[in-house]
């Protein structure tokens, strides 16, 4: 028995698309691989970039029970919203053992030059991730030494009656339900005012 197979396809709109010729090729190409189709996942109307796609969703619970060995699709913009969902997915198919094949690209994960092309775009997308964390790290640096805020913007409270009610006995739970400011904000205040 040959391995099994799910095909994945997707159209961005209702109206003047159709998703069949995606299925038509990788049918047709499924069966010259002496593929076993198992399962197809259609989303129609749905762009790329949303995140949630009820198909696509659908084929990663299926993948997850490990109901297919490999995954078709036509080609790669068809299934992913970007290199790192692609690289991501993929991530997660290897570590289920199901290999991944694009038609147009020509990409396929089960040959040694399939897994040297994802290894290399798996180390562009690391290497992008340590360049935007490092650029953040910088600019937040840059902004503590000229004096600025960086996170979230402080939550401002009445400070003296912060101090009125902690020096009548309440806690500092207490003073946050009078108030309706989280412990950590009454916190901050009547440390700042016993540090001065």
């Amino acid at each position: 028995m040959g391995l099994r197979a799910a095909i994945y396809a997707r159209v961005s709109t209702l109206t003047g698309q159709s998703p069949q010729m995606q299925l038509d090729v990788l049918r047709e190409y499924a069966a010259r691989r002496g593929l076993e189709v198992v399962g197809e996942f259609v989303d129609h109307g749905v762009s790329g970039a949303r995140d949630q796609r009820p198909e696509l969703d659908r084929l990663m619970a299926t993948a997850r029970q490990r109901a297919f060995d490999v995954v078709l699709v036509y080609r790669f913009d068809r299934f992913a919203r970007g290199v790192r969902h692609l690289v991501t997915a993929l991530d997660e198919f290897h570590a289920l053992g199901i290999e991944f094949m694009s038609y147009s690209e020509s990409f396929d994960t089960s040959t040694p030059i399939g897994r040297a092309m994802f290894s290399i775009v798996a180390a562009l997308c690391e290497l992008e991730r340590n360049i935007i964390v490092e650029r953040s790290v910088e600019g937040q640096r840059r902004a503590r030494a000229r004096g600025k805020h960086v996170g979230r913007p402080r939550r401002t409270v009445d400070e003296a009656r912060v101090l009125e009610l902690r020096a009548a006995g309440l806690s500092l739970r207490g003073i946050a339900r009078a108030i309706g400011a989280s412990r950590t904000v009454i916190t901050r205040v009547v440390r700042e005012h016993e540090a001065a």
